[in-house]
């Protein structure tokens, strides 16, 4: 019964495209939480005073920034991108609307079979 449930290897199609889910929804999560951040909190702490939205949106944004970067770290290393393709899809990350932008085209070669 337990030899039936042994796990894919980890750079099996099936585990890439677990891992390829999971980065998709930390870079979606990640960016929206970054631009409500950085256009919505933001101008209301320095505007109007009004810190706590930019005191929660912020640790969320850490924390979940964290999570994408360990998914984002995790489908590279399954999928063997090169340094350069990783350091820029995590960089672009921190950089509002461009994560969308790094994702799309993560999600794109990715699923041509290219090389990130």
């Amino acid at each position: 019964m337990a030899a039936d449930r042994t796990a894919p290897a980890r750079d099996s199609e099936q585990a890439i495209g677990a891992a390829l889910q999971r980065y998709r929804v930390m870079a979606n999560v990640v960016g929206v939480l970054l631009i409500l951040l950085i256009c919505v909190a933001v101008p209301l702490n320095h505007l109007a005073g009004i810190s706590e939205p930019s005191t929660v949106l912020g640790t969320a944004h850490g924390w979940l920034y964290a999570l994408f970067f360990l998914s984002a770290v995790d489908l590279a290393l399954r999928a063997k991108w090169s340094l350069k393709g990783t350091i820029v899809s995590l960089v672009l990350g921190t950089i509002p609307f461009l994560s969308f932008v790094a994702e799309r085209n993560v999600t794109r070669k990715m699923r041509a079979g290219e090389r990130v």
